[in-house]
């Protein structure tokens, strides 16, 4: 008992109370024995009068308002599809790993069946029908049917799906539906309320739950293309299986995100949910309604962002903008001259944070629009005008390489070695990219820290180019403590800080 208690004990025993009885006076409550010899209180907890709980009724209230004015536009998708093959774990082949477990797959026949069927949510942008959900909702099928509010259920139809964005529109014939309006996801900020809606595992339909942002402007770690927009919101409104497709909303009500993935290691909500801002989803939808296809914008380059690691090597004060890694040949952004190295502070002055604010901003624009880039050049301002050019996926892969490199290059963990034309070849490393390969990184190396793999190619040191594996060594040898690498790996170029004075090293 806390030292309050005691003296309240202390004093009823005067009263000759029994210390039991007198402790329970204490509390409020009086235990008595009815003749069953069961223990029953003589007093029972009041209730909590209005006053006390005036800030939790009221939020109860807003949060109900929302739900109310929400819940009626979002709508239940129940996909049938032609099956695939499936792997292991039985999750639908061409999907980006991690997002077949959370389109609710079953109802097929356990080997090999020949149809699929899928639950997943989604809701309504227009009376007139058209809905927004996640493309690997619907991707490959056959039939849709859309279950609403008011229990009717209706033929979907695609109008139009994103792969870039994982994002696709379905219409129903129907009008005079509830519709949600558009927020704008740009002003969200950690710790604002969200409230989350869909059909987790597909049988619990129109389901709600509340939570807060966790986070924004995060990257996509299932991504399977450097170039794909990332800006996800993160948020721990709980988000399952049979959910993706289904708004994220505001206070207000308005859509402010399209629910899509979770990371979990289980497979069910472990406290990390993401959805696509509203800043992709309205212009990729609009472009999906109006030609039943997007072409994002595309400038051609590989981006990395500032940070506090990197920012002295580009004469920076601050750790904010990207960082222009690799140009590609041919490109809008070599065509208007931008370089490697090259730091982009802002767009169409517009503020850039980081390269994933730049690659969602580029990303929605319309091939043909033209743009000004504030850029810093070896810590010089330049305005570089360029105009957008349309994105196409590039499928070139490139395999690891193995084996004893030499020479050796001992405080980073790595060795490295002349970069032949076999192995170009093997590598599938284009003619233009000139540098020392890295043919083998140490365990638990500085090197192995910083991401660095055997088939890599390491094409500048500290803003310096390197064409030769004896230049490289001498290059690190002649650097501080910290070295910043350019490097080339899979397709795209990226820098990438090694702390040398690492214990590891």
């Amino acid at each position: 008992m806390s030292v309050k208690t005691n003296s309240l004990v202390d004093g009823l025993r005067r009263f000759g109370l029994p210390a039991g009885i007198a402790a329970a006076t204490a509390l409020g409550t009086v235990m008595f024995v009815n003749s069953n010899g069961v223990h029953a209180s003589a007093i029972t907890a009041a209730a909590l009068d209005d006053q006390s709980v005036s800030a939790i009724s009221q939020l109860d209230q807003a949060m109900e308002a929302v739900a109310s004015r929400v819940t009626p536009a979002v709508v239940n998708i129940s996909v049938t599809s032609k099956a695939e093959d499936t792997d292991d774990q039985g999750s639908i082949q061409g999907l980006p790993p991690g997002f077949a477990q959370f389109f609710g797959q079953g109802g097929g026949r356990p080997q090999q069946p020949q149809t699929q069927h899928g639950i997943g949510s989604g809701v309504i942008i227009s009376p007139d029908g058209y809905i927004v959900t996640n493309g690997h909702v619907v991707e490959g099928a056959t039939q849709i049917r859309v279950t609403l509010h008011d229990r009717r259920i209706l033929t979907g139809k695609v109008i139009g799906v994103d792969k870039l964005t994982d994002l696709a529109v379905v219409k129903v014939n129907a009008t005079d539906l509830p519709a949600i309006s558009w927020g704008d996801s740009g002003k969200l900020v950690p710790g604002q309320t969200v409230l989350a809606f869909g059909s987790p595992f597909g049988y619990f339909q129109f389901s709600v739950t509340r939570g807060i942002v966790s986070a924004v402007d995060r990257p996509n770690p299932y991504s399977d293309d450097a170039r794909k927009p990332g800006g996800y919101i993160q948020t721990d409104a709980a988000i399952n299986p049979g959910n993706s497709g289904g708004p994220l909303v505001n206070a207000h009500g308005e859509l402010v995100g399209i629910n899509t993935f979770i990371i979990s290691n289980s497979g069910s909500f472990a406290g990390a949910g993401f959805a696509i801002p509203a800043q992709i989803a309205r212009s990729t939808t609009a472009q999906l309604i109006k030609f039943g296809k997007v072409d994002h914008g595309y400038l051609g380059i590989s981006m990395n962002d500032v940070t506090p690691d990197n920012a002295h090597f580009f004469n920076l004060n601050d750790a904010n903008g990207a960082i222009v890694a690799q140009v590609t040949p041919g490109s809008p952004a070599s065509a208007a001259g931008l370089k490697q190295g090259d730091v982009i502070r802002a767009l169409d002055g517009q503020k850039i944070v980081n390269g994933s604010a730049l690659q969602v901003a580029v990303s929605q624009k319309t091939p043909g629009t033209k743009l000004a880039l504030d850029v810093l050049r070896n810590g010089k301002e330049q305005t570089i005008n360029l105009t957008v050019g349309t994105y196409k996926k590039d499928g070139q892969e490139v395999a690891d390489a193995s084996g004893d490199g030499s020479p050796k290059s001992g405080k980073l963990g790595l060795a490295v070695a002349n970069l032949t034309d076999d192995q170009r070849q093997q590598l599938h490393v284009p003619t233009d990219v000139k540098g020392a390969l890295i043919a083998n990184v140490r365990p638990d190396s500085p090197a192995e820290d910083a991401g660095l793999q055997p088939g890599d190619v390491v094409l500048e040191v500290n803003r310096h180019a390197t064409a030769t594996a004896d230049q490289f060594v001498n290059q690190v040898h002649d650097g501080g403590k910290d070295v910043l690498l350019l490097v080339w790996s899979k397709g795209n170029a990226s820098y990438r800080t090694i702390h040398t004075d690492s214990d590891k090293g």
